[in-house]
């Protein structure tokens, strides 16, 4: 982060203001909501401040500005069309350790005015770091329509039945799963479309009913790694957990919308590498959940597809444990998407199967006759350390060795790779793709060199083997 979210309080607190103009009764009007004693020196007012002075509402102390007029304010704010004045407020500022705000110079600043949406007392702020104030302005729009009018009315009356909610539960954890039923029910539409007798009733009714100790685990699919693809129901969940169990293959970009205050557990496996034994990620599974916690367990891609997520809820089963199943993109869907490789193609691929590089504990190989058919599309997950078994084995099943392959890397990612050459190279590219990694195999594959529209790093095996990138 470039610059920490903050809400100060400024009720009763003296604020310095330079300048009287247009540019600063916008910061004046923003001060003056906020309950902040506003201190002005400027040489001449606007019509809009000197309304304010005549008012009282504001404090004209100068007509000059002067270094000892910082010393008894909470914060400065130099809002003149004077550079070499703005500038010495900023250095006087600085020496003296009190935050500046320099307008519309982000170099001079050491606070921003963030775009705000105001739903007192629920206030959201968005701000582009001083980079984009345009597009901030844009995201506010956008927020301003989601919120409802009223939602500060909901806020305010549930303030003031905080301490009646402390007393009837003493654990935190059941006052925020009170709070979070109160606030995802009944309550908050009658609040919102002003009936706020009626969601009183509600809220008071509520008080009197018992909060469940029975834990839930929630199976969640996080998609392939662009948080942009998690689905809105998934989170929701996120924002409900008090623990989340959480794979390697789960971007970071996602984790970071799990619910800040979670506890988060890593029961990742990677390729040859320290993992959690599935049995014991099962009963860790199991033994939060006995402690009456909501457990969401994140995985990449689908939890049903090839995600041991029905072995884990058979534990669940087995404990009387309830559960919820949240879909997810998988890799397959999304990363072929996103590198421009239809799974079928009426011209190409009538089918796609999704097959996993790894065999089964008891040595069965899969149908590499079936699998060699020419009309359909293979993807294969974690096939990369295997490839050139896959490759072999589908040669000498009736795979032409020309055949198109692709090896996504990073599928859906802002690193995405697409390494794409022939099926008889298909252990070269396997080799310098990065993981998690997709292997494609089929006639589709041809459709990446017209289709792709994401990839920032394409690149092709030719028949030497060398690296060719496809601009």
């Amino acid at each position: 982060m470039d610059y920490l979210p903050l809400f100060a309080e400024l009720k009763n607190r003296p604020v310095l203001v330079i300048g009287g103009g247009e540019i600063a009764s916008r910061k004046i009007d923003l001060l003056l909501r906020a309950n902040a004693i506003v201190h002005i020196a400027a040489r001449q007012l606007s019509e809009e401040v000197n309304a304010w002075v005549n008012e009282k509402k504001v404090l004209w102390i100068a007509t000059e500005y002067d270094a000892a007029q910082i010393d008894q304010v909470f914060f400065v704010i130099a809002a003149t069309d004077d550079s070499i004045l703005n500038e010495r407020v900023y250095q006087d500022a600085q020496r003296k350790f009190k935050l500046v705000n320099v307008v519309d110079d982000q170099a001079r600043c050491s606070f921003i005015f963030p775009s705000i949406v105001d739903r007192s007392p629920i206030i959201v702020a968005i701000s582009s770091a001083g980079t984009a104030p345009v597009l901030a302005r844009s995201l506010r729009e956008k927020i301003e329509t989601l919120l409802p009018a009223r939602l500060g009315d909901a806020a305010q009356l549930a303030g003031q039945w905080r301490d009646r909610v402390k007393q009837r539960f003493h654990r935190m954890a059941d006052r925020r799963r009170f709070w979070e039923r109160l606030f995802n029910g009944e309550y908050l539409h009658q609040a919102t479309a002003g009936n706020l007798p009626q969601a009183e009733k509600i809220l008071a009714d509520s008080l009197h009913q018992p909060i469940s100790q029975r834990g839930e685990i929630y199976l969640v699919g996080g998609g392939p790694g662009d948080p942009g693809l998690l689905t809105l129901r998934g989170l929701q969940v996120m924002q409900l957990a008090d623990v989340v169990l959480y794979d390697h293959l789960v971007s970071e970009e996602v984790l970071d919308l799990v619910r800040r205050d979670a506890e988060r557990i890593c029961v990742g496996k990677r390729a040859g590498a320290h993992s959690v034994p599935q049995d014991e990620t099962n009963q860790l599974l199991v033994t939060l959940a006995l402690e009456g916690k909501k457990v969401v367990r994140l995985k990449g891609g689908d939890p049903f597809i090839f995600g041991r997520g029905g072995e884990e809820l058979e534990a669940a089963v087995a404990a009387n444990i309830p559960f919820q199943v949240v879909p997810g993109i998988t890799a397959a869907a999304g990363a072929t998407a996103y590198a421009g490789i239809p799974l079928t193609h009426r011209d190409y691929a009538q089918s796609a199967v999704f097959i996993t590089g790894h065999c089964r504990k008891d040595g069965r190989e899969p149908d590499w006759a079936a699998l060699a058919l020419s009309d359909q599309t293979l993807a294969i997950y974690m096939g990369t350390v295997k490839a050139a078994e896959i490759s072999r084995r589908l040669i000498e099943h009736g795979r032409a060795a020309d055949t198109p392959v692709a090896v996504i890397g990073r599928g859906t990612r802002q690193d995405q790779q697409v390494l794409t050459g022939r099926l008889d190279q298909l252990s070269d590219l396997a080799a310098k793709a990065p993981t998690p990694a997709l292997v494609v195999i089929g006639e589709v594959v041809h459709l990446h060199k017209h289709l792709a529209w994401f990839q920032k790093s394409s690149a092709s095996i030719t028949s030497s083997s060398a690296l060719t990138p496809i601009i």
